[in-house]
This record gives C-alpha cells, structure tokens and sequence, in this order.
C-alpha cells in the first residue's frame, strides 16, 4: 500500500477544506497504522483503495484480499471519542453496533469492518415498508434503554452531555448565529417556553443516555431485513434519548407520509413502557424532545467545525441556523392513519437540520 499513490480522492463539495490528509508525515503516519491493524487481523491489502475527505472526517477504503473491504476513519479533534466509543458499545451492546478492528484514542482513529449495504442504497433499489422503520427504531430505542446505565461511563469517554437542564444555557451560546433579525427576535421570545419545556421534560424522569443526534439512512447499515447495524457516533451526545427520534422519523415520513409517524412513535417507545411512566407521560416527552433535540444538533456544527472556513464554514452556519429555527416550530400532531384533518398534514415540519452524513 503506497502512501503517494491513492485510486481516488473524493473531496466532494468541499474542494477548499483543509484536512490532516494534506500532511505528507501524517499521511504516512495513518497508512502506516492502518497496515499495522490489517496485519495483526491477518489481512492483507490489496494496494487498492480510495479516500474521502471531508471538513469532519479522512475515511479510507482499503481493499483486502479475500474478504470485503475495511475503513480507516480519522476523526476531528471534538469528536476524538468516536473511535473509543464505537469499541466501548461493541461490548456493551453487541450486535447492534460496528465491533472496530482497531482504535487509537489518542488520534482519534478507528479501523472499521465492512457493515454490508446502507439503508439508503437499500431504499434506492427496493420497497421498504413503514414495519422495516418501526424495527429499526425499536432496536435503536432497546440499545439506549441499555444504555442508560452507563451515562458515566460515556461521560468518562469524552462524549459530551447536554441533558435537558442544560439547555437553556446551550440556547444562550447560539444567540451569535447569524440569523434575520426578525427571525432572531422570535427566539428570544421564545426562552421563557423553552425553560419551562425543558424543565418539564426532566420532570418526566427519563434518564438520559446516548442520542446519536444524526440518525439518517447514510447512518446505518441493513444486511438484511429487520437487521440493522447502527454507526457513525460522532455527532452523539449525552441527552434525552428521545431526541433521537426526530431525524429516522422524518426520513421515514419523505417515503411513507404523515401517517406513519405515531406507529413510529409508539414502536420506539415500547421499550421504555413498563418503567413507571405512563403511555401518556412518555408521549408527552417525545413531543418535547421532538423540538429541543434541535439544539444539540445546532451546537455540534460549532463544536465539530469550530475552524471552517470557504464552503464549509458558510453550510456549517446555514445548517446550525435551521436547527435553531425548528425551534419555533411545533411538533408533529400524531394522529393516526386516515385523519382527515388537513391541519394535521399542514402542521408535520417539513425538512430538517440534520446533516447529510459526517461520515
């Protein structure tokens, strides 16, 4: 595997962004590593592979003789956890989650098996009913019901926490979000609610665990039906679990419409029911975390992108600014399948914040 010979380089929209790839000495340092991880799998690299470079990640895809192919994923200073937490969920809830060939805490990389196709591919190329996404979410809610636990052991790890009494403070360090006046005028109207919203969601007594706070189709495999593999943790926070919700259930919605989103509540749900709180309680807090979700995923492009510049630095601004915008938004109404209401269909929220993969 040469270091000065790369198949490709994919820099996609961000031709201007500058990575640690530029580096000859780092270059040489990553490859070498990642060699060194392959040998002692006894795996053996074929000199084929290709790299993609983006403002918040270096991912290479290294060709192995035999067998499918391996990433090395090179992670940015403010997400450095990754590679550490990917390794610490493989033993804590394995089966769920990529078990990495080999991590390097201290630089922030990981050496990652094949996950088979992505979700996304898969919905490209075939039908997928609305019941794929109600087990995606049951899975998904099941490993941070496991999760939950652990919250200082993830802590321990560097990953960083906003529980919902937190949140104000985070709305006060995003009022410099380049925002239209008036748009900004409605948000500073708006943290008397937030307070109280937030103050209600922690009454709720749910306990915080990990919020993989970008949960999309390009986040997770599916090897087959009804198996999901869930990755890419460096967006992830401390916080409400239920936060979580809000970006698979808008995807879900774009393919399956309005009407699909309480069956996606409810199956998300199930495996937080039985624990003291009622159906009505934990519906409540789903609507609530619905909308301040929105201010972690605000605050992570400034936490993971704090020296963007050219293209990256004018997207990174333009998505924490809608973020902070669904913020005046109202939850979904969750009505079931065959409403008539159009206010219903009118009040759904239409598109998201979240990215489109920080892979």
């Amino acid at each position: 595997m040469h270091s000065d010979a790369p198949t490709a380089v994919d820099r996609g929209l961000y031709q201007d962004a500058v990575t640690p790839w530029e580096e000859r000495a780092w270059r040489a340092e990553a490859l070498g590593w990642a060699k060194a991880g392959l040998a002692a799998r006894h795996l053996r690299p074929t000199g084929e592979w290709r790299v993609r470079l983006r403002p918040w990640s270096v991912l290479l895809r290294l060709s192995v003789e035999g067998g499918d192919p391996v990433w090395f994923k090179a992670s940015p200073p403010a997400g450095a956890f990754e590679g550490a937490l990917t390794e610490a969920l493989a033993r804590w809830v394995p089966g769920h989650v990529l078990e990495p060939l080999a991590v390097d805490t201290r630089r922030g990389w990981s050496l990652l098996p094949d996950g088979g196709p992505l979700l996304r591919d898969v919905l490209a190329r075939e039908p997928v009913g609305p019941g794929e996404w109600e087990e995606l979410l049951r899975q998904y809610a099941a490993v941070q019901y496991a999760l939950a636990p652990r919250v200082r052991d993830l802590r321990r790890l560097g990953v960083p926490a906003a529980p919902a009494t937190a949140l104000p403070a985070v709305f006060d360090r995003l009022d410099d979000t380049p925002l239209p006046p008036r748009d900004r005028a409605r948000l500073r109207r708006l943290r008397p609610r937030l307070v109280d919203w937030c103050a209600e969601l922690d009454a709720l007594g749910v306990p915080d665990s990990l919020d993989h706070a970008d949960l999309h189709d390009g986040q997770l495999f599916r090897p087959a039906p009804g198996r999901f593999t869930f990755f890419d943790w460096g967006d992830a926070v401390v916080a409400h679990p239920f936060s979580s919700l809000t970006v698979p259930a808008r995807r879900a919605r774009e393919h399956h419409g309005p009407e699909v989103l309480p069956r996606l509540r409810d199956a998300y749900l199930e495996p937080w029911t039985g624990t003291g709180r009622t159906a009505a309680e934990l519906r409540r807090a789903v609507s609530l975390a619905w909308r301040l979700g929105a201010l972690s995923r605000a605050s992570a492009y400034g936490r993971l992108f704090p020296t963007a510049s050219g293209r990256a630095a004018a997207e990174t601004a333009a998505a924490g600014a809608r973020c902070l915008l669904e913020l005046l938004d109202d939850p979904p109404l969750w009505r079931r399948a065959g409403d008539p209401s159009p206010a219903a269909r009118a009040a759904v929220v239409s598109g998201g914040c979240e990215a489109t993969g920080h892979g």
